[in-house]
């Protein structure tokens, strides 16, 4: 399987995840507790598989990168969390770090 197939599978779970741990309300509710406990184990399941065709900084970049910016958004969306300024201009330099890894980083 292509290591970006992985590395999807793995922000997408980590997003879930981060969710669930939300929900869990501190570890308080057992089914959502559990959730994120699976979710974020097969997570880093994932994103091991995807390093070993992507390298280290690129892989990471982009999962912590998409993964906090789609989990802001899942804030804002699910949550119904508010966004400033500041977190806005904050996720969209995230944004430019992580593209600007992958056209012009280490790898290349």
């Amino acid at each position: 399987m292509n290591g970006y197939v992985f590395l999807g599978i793995a922000i997408a779970l980590e997003v879930f995840s981060t969710s669930m741990l939300k929900y869990s309300e501190g570890f308080t509710k057992l089914y959502p507790s559990l959730a994120f406990v699976v979710g974020m184990s097969a997570s880093f399941y994932a994103v091991a598989q995807a390093m070993t065709v992507i390298p280290l900084n690129i892989t990471y970049a982009i999962w912590s990168g998409v993964g906090t910016v789609l989990t802001a958004l899942v804030s804002i969306l699910i949550w119904k969390e508010s966004i400033n300024i500041y977190s806005g201009i904050g996720i969209g330099l995230i944004v430019i770090g992580v593209v600007m890894l992958n056209l012009k980083g280490p790898a290349h």
